[in-house]
């Protein structure tokens, strides 16, 4: 599968109301303001989007919600699938086909865990079954999951038991594997760095897209550190992914999901709180969290 992700795909948030029922009817706004920020793509459901939080009626209905939007906003549409059930997951592949979705992702079922990485293609060999044809991404989240396969063998397995197997969301902290990943003879897969605040780190060894949270509400600040690196000042790029890192740790001090939803209000777009068992933040905690990125320059060079 010669599918290839580039550019910076934001980990969406799944909007919700003050009573923490989804808010459907913010999505389009979502998507004209990734489009404004020159993100590249939504990556739907995911972490980010609070997936095990939701129903799988709630999923299967933010897809529809982004198929309606993601294209005509010039934006890729990855659809995360992940479950731990076989039955929803294949609900949430075909409604992904449904809504034009131009990939799926899944990570790991994080109860009954796959033990190595066949057992892994296995099962996601059964999650892809209702549409072979859409370009699979695994979703490589250890820290979340709890699941740690050998990717780079995983990957080679793969590629013969899952027809649209095209690369990895690459949310995990082995840069060896990743190197030897994309060393590997005789499949190219599409490696997508999966941690904003190292995003050079990625670049320098051979990523060309990205699935971050934090591109949601500062991708300008990341498009130019691609750019500076395309241009090879490296000065730029690092004085450029310091402010990322000092941002995403001033965020994560006050619970980094409800803490960024936070932050998409103060960008003007509201997705409201996270749902429980994620906490809600409080009006002095929010007030907070604005003064201390202002006193980081965050709305200062976010947008410029």
């Amino acid at each position: 599968m010669s599918m290839k992700l580039n550019g910076l795909i934001a980990a969406v948030h799944t909007p919700m109301h003050d009573d923490f029922t989804v808010n459907y009817d913010r999505v389009p706004a979502q998507a004209e303001h990734l489009a404004k920020g020159g993100a590249s793509g939504a990556f739907v459901t995911g972490t980010t989007g609070e997936c095990h939080s939701l129903t799988t009626e709630e999923r299967l209905r933010m897809f529809d919600a982004w198929g309606r939007v993601a294209h005509r906003n010039g934006l890729k549409f990855i659809a995360h699938v992940g479950h731990n059930n076989l039955p929803d997951a294949q609900a949430l592949v075909r409604s992904a086909r449904d809504a034009s979705a131009d990939a799926i992702s899944a990570m790991a079922p994080n109860f009954f865990r796959p033990a190595d990485a066949e057992a892994l293609q296995d099962w996601f060999a059964e999650v892809v079954k209702p549409a072979p044809e859409l370009p699979f991404y695994f979703y490589d989240i250890p820290g979340m999951t709890g699941v740690t396969v050998d990717t780079a063998e995983f990957v080679e397995r793969a590629t013969k038991k899952i027809p649209g197997m095209a690369g990895v969301k690459y949310t995990n902290p082995d840069r060896d594997q990743l190197r030897a990943i994309l060393e590997m003879n005789g499949f190219a897969p599409d490696m997508l760095f999966g941690c904003d605040e190292e995003l050079l780190d990625g670049l320098r060894i051979g990523c060309r897209g990205a699935v971050g949270s934090s591109y949601n509400f500062s991708a300008p600040l990341y498009r130019r550190i691609i750019s500076s690196f395309d241009e090879g000042d490296t000065e730029a790029a690092q004085r450029d992914q310091a402010r990322s890192a000092e941002m995403i740790r001033t965020i994560a001090k006050y619970n980094y999901t409800p803490a960024a939803k936070s932050v998409m209000a103060m960008v003007g777009v509201d997705c409201g709180p996270a749902r429980p068992p994620l906490c809600t933040l409080s009006q002095e905690s929010i007030g907070n969290l604005k003064l201390d990125l202002e006193k980081i320059g965050f709305f200062d060079w976010v947008n410029s």
